[in-house]
Protein backbone atom coordinates (compact mmCIF):
# COMPACT_ATOMS: atom_id res chain seq x y z
CA UNK A 1 0.00 0.00 0.00
CA UNK A 2 1.25 3.58 -0.81
CA UNK A 3 1.30 6.41 1.17
CA UNK A 4 0.68 9.76 -0.02
CA UNK A 5 2.09 12.29 1.34
CA UNK A 6 0.06 15.31 3.25
CA UNK A 7 0.84 18.64 4.16
CA UNK A 8 3.11 21.31 2.69
CA UNK A 9 5.73 20.71 0.19
CA UNK A 10 9.47 20.95 1.97
CA UNK A 11 11.66 23.07 0.83
CA UNK A 12 13.91 22.48 -2.39
CA UNK A 13 14.67 23.74 -5.77
CA UNK A 14 12.01 22.17 -6.86
CA UNK A 15 9.93 24.18 -4.30
CA UNK A 16 11.49 27.26 -5.61
CA UNK A 17 10.88 26.96 -8.72
CA UNK A 18 7.07 26.25 -8.13
CA UNK A 19 6.80 29.40 -5.88
CA UNK A 20 8.00 31.73 -8.82
CA UNK A 21 5.97 29.84 -11.55
CA UNK A 22 2.78 30.79 -9.01
CA UNK A 23 3.60 34.26 -8.36
CA UNK A 24 4.41 35.10 -11.80
CA UNK A 25 1.08 33.82 -12.89
CA UNK A 26 -0.53 35.50 -9.69
CA UNK A 27 1.15 39.02 -10.27
CA UNK A 28 0.26 38.76 -14.66
CA UNK A 29 -3.90 38.32 -13.49
CA UNK A 30 -3.66 40.45 -10.40
CA UNK A 31 -0.90 42.63 -10.53
CA UNK A 32 1.26 43.91 -7.31
CA UNK A 33 -1.53 45.18 -5.14
CA UNK A 34 -3.82 42.27 -5.85
CA UNK A 35 -1.60 39.73 -4.80
CA UNK A 36 -0.46 38.33 -1.48
CA UNK A 37 2.70 36.20 -0.12
CA UNK A 38 -0.45 33.91 1.36
CA UNK A 39 -2.07 33.43 -2.15
CA UNK A 40 1.11 32.59 -4.02
CA UNK A 41 2.18 30.00 -1.04
CA UNK A 42 -0.90 28.73 -1.19
CA UNK A 43 -1.01 27.89 -5.19
CA UNK A 44 2.63 26.85 -4.63
CA UNK A 45 1.25 24.39 -1.77
CA UNK A 46 3.98 25.61 0.69
CA UNK A 47 3.70 27.97 3.92
CA UNK A 48 4.24 31.74 3.30
CA UNK A 49 6.88 31.72 5.79
CA UNK A 50 8.75 29.66 2.63
CA UNK A 51 7.90 32.50 0.14
CA UNK A 52 9.36 34.67 2.66
CA UNK A 53 12.33 32.21 3.25
CA UNK A 54 13.11 32.16 -0.64
CA UNK A 55 12.69 35.72 -1.19
CA UNK A 56 12.05 38.22 1.66
CA UNK A 57 9.39 40.49 0.30
CA UNK A 58 6.60 40.53 -1.58
CA UNK A 59 8.41 43.54 -4.00
CA UNK A 60 12.27 40.73 -3.70
CA UNK A 61 9.17 38.17 -5.17
CA UNK A 62 8.32 40.34 -7.80
CA UNK A 63 11.45 41.15 -9.06
CA UNK A 64 12.46 37.75 -9.12
CA UNK A 65 9.21 36.91 -10.83
CA UNK A 66 10.19 38.62 -13.56
CA UNK A 67 13.51 36.74 -14.14
CA UNK A 68 15.33 39.68 -14.88
CA UNK A 69 19.20 39.09 -15.34
CA UNK A 70 19.94 41.60 -12.84
CA UNK A 71 18.06 43.41 -10.11
CA UNK A 72 16.99 46.87 -11.29
CA UNK A 73 17.23 47.99 -7.75
CA UNK A 74 20.95 47.53 -7.08
CA UNK A 75 21.68 48.56 -10.82
CA UNK A 76 19.68 51.60 -10.07
CA UNK A 77 21.84 52.72 -6.25
CA UNK A 78 24.72 54.46 -8.16
CA UNK A 79 22.18 56.64 -9.58
CA UNK A 80 20.42 57.52 -5.92
CA UNK A 81 23.98 58.33 -4.29
CA UNK A 82 24.49 61.39 -5.93
CA UNK A 83 20.90 62.80 -5.30
CA UNK A 84 18.39 64.63 -8.22
CA UNK A 85 20.63 66.69 -9.55
CA UNK A 86 22.21 65.03 -12.81
CA UNK A 87 20.34 61.60 -11.90
CA UNK A 88 19.20 61.63 -15.26
CA UNK A 89 22.19 61.36 -17.34
CA UNK A 90 23.42 58.80 -14.59
CA UNK A 91 19.97 56.94 -14.89
CA UNK A 92 20.78 56.90 -18.90
CA UNK A 93 23.99 55.97 -18.83
CA UNK A 94 23.00 53.06 -16.62
CA UNK A 95 20.38 52.05 -18.59
CA UNK A 96 21.81 52.13 -21.81
CA UNK A 97 24.79 50.06 -20.03
CA UNK A 98 22.37 47.04 -19.05
CA UNK A 99 20.10 47.18 -22.15
CA UNK A 100 23.24 47.36 -24.77
CA UNK A 101 25.03 44.47 -22.64
CA UNK A 102 24.97 41.17 -25.05
CA UNK A 103 24.43 39.17 -22.67
CA UNK A 104 21.46 40.82 -20.83
CA UNK A 105 19.54 41.99 -24.07
CA UNK A 106 17.81 38.59 -25.26
CA UNK A 107 16.09 38.30 -21.87
CA UNK A 108 15.21 41.91 -21.32
CA UNK A 109 14.01 41.92 -24.55
CA UNK A 110 11.71 39.02 -23.97
CA UNK A 111 10.68 41.04 -20.85
CA UNK A 112 9.64 43.92 -22.93
CA UNK A 113 7.72 41.70 -25.49
CA UNK A 114 5.73 40.43 -22.70
CA UNK A 115 5.01 44.04 -21.59
CA UNK A 116 2.61 44.06 -24.98
CA UNK A 117 0.39 41.54 -23.88
CA UNK A 118 -2.73 41.92 -22.14
CA UNK A 119 -1.34 40.54 -18.71
CA UNK A 120 1.68 42.70 -19.32
CA UNK A 121 0.07 46.01 -18.28
CA UNK A 122 -0.65 45.04 -14.40
CA UNK A 123 3.15 43.98 -14.29
CA UNK A 124 4.20 47.30 -15.65
CA UNK A 125 1.94 49.48 -13.66
CA UNK A 126 1.13 47.30 -10.56
CA UNK A 127 4.24 46.15 -9.95
CA UNK A 128 7.74 47.58 -11.95
CA UNK A 129 6.74 51.35 -11.17
CA UNK A 130 5.42 50.56 -8.00
CA UNK A 131 9.00 48.55 -7.14
CA UNK A 132 11.19 49.99 -9.30
CA UNK A 133 10.46 53.28 -10.54
CA UNK A 134 8.50 54.83 -7.93
CA UNK A 135 10.79 54.05 -4.70
CA UNK A 136 13.90 55.51 -7.19
CA UNK A 137 11.84 58.87 -7.11
CA UNK A 138 11.79 58.50 -3.25
CA UNK A 139 15.34 57.64 -3.30
CA UNK A 140 16.00 60.94 -4.96
CA UNK A 141 14.00 62.99 -3.04
CA UNK A 142 12.01 64.64 -5.78
CA UNK A 143 9.55 66.31 -4.84
CA UNK A 144 5.49 64.51 -5.94
CA UNK A 145 7.39 61.39 -7.33
CA UNK A 146 4.46 59.83 -8.02
CA UNK A 147 3.50 62.22 -10.21
CA UNK A 148 7.09 62.63 -11.64
CA UNK A 149 8.21 58.80 -12.01
CA UNK A 150 6.07 57.71 -14.45
CA UNK A 151 6.73 60.34 -16.87
CA UNK A 152 10.21 59.65 -16.49
CA UNK A 153 9.22 55.56 -17.23
CA UNK A 154 7.38 57.20 -20.38
CA UNK A 155 10.44 58.37 -22.19
CA UNK A 156 12.52 55.43 -21.08
CA UNK A 157 10.07 52.74 -22.31
CA UNK A 158 9.23 55.19 -25.62
CA UNK A 159 13.32 54.25 -26.04
CA UNK A 160 13.29 50.78 -24.92
CA UNK A 161 9.89 50.63 -27.85
CA UNK A 162 12.20 52.87 -30.45
CA UNK A 163 15.95 51.40 -30.01
CA UNK A 164 15.57 47.91 -29.04
CA UNK A 165 12.10 46.52 -29.92
CA UNK A 166 11.29 48.43 -33.28
CA UNK A 167 15.28 49.17 -34.02
CA UNK A 168 14.00 52.75 -35.56
CA UNK A 169 17.14 54.26 -37.01
CA UNK A 170 18.88 56.82 -36.02
CA UNK A 171 17.83 55.68 -32.35
CA UNK A 172 18.72 51.82 -32.96
CA UNK A 173 22.36 52.84 -33.43
CA UNK A 174 23.37 55.89 -32.05
CA UNK A 175 25.75 55.68 -29.61
CA UNK A 176 24.99 55.92 -26.20
CA UNK A 177 26.55 59.18 -25.78
CA UNK A 178 24.56 61.33 -28.05
CA UNK A 179 21.59 59.32 -26.67
CA UNK A 180 22.38 60.64 -23.31
CA UNK A 181 22.95 63.96 -24.39
CA UNK A 182 19.70 64.09 -26.59
CA UNK A 183 17.24 62.46 -23.75
CA UNK A 184 19.08 63.43 -20.16
CA UNK A 185 17.90 67.42 -20.20
CA UNK A 186 14.11 66.51 -20.88
CA UNK A 187 14.28 63.46 -18.32
CA UNK A 188 16.16 65.85 -15.67
CA UNK A 189 13.28 68.54 -16.35
CA UNK A 190 10.77 65.70 -15.32
CA UNK A 191 12.68 64.74 -12.20
CA UNK A 192 13.70 68.41 -11.04
CA UNK A 193 11.95 70.92 -13.15
CA UNK A 194 8.46 72.64 -12.46
CA UNK A 195 5.29 71.05 -12.87
CA UNK A 196 2.63 72.57 -14.96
Amino acid sequence: MTSVARGRRPGSPDTRAAILDAARALFASGGLSGTSVRAVAARAGVDPALVHHYFGTKDDLFVAALALPIDPREVLAPVVAHGPDGAAERLLRVFLSVWDDPELQLPLLALARSLTDPSGKELLRDGFLKVVIGPLGVALGIDEPERRMPVVASQILGLILMRYLLEVEPVASMPADELVGIYAPTIQRYLTGALP
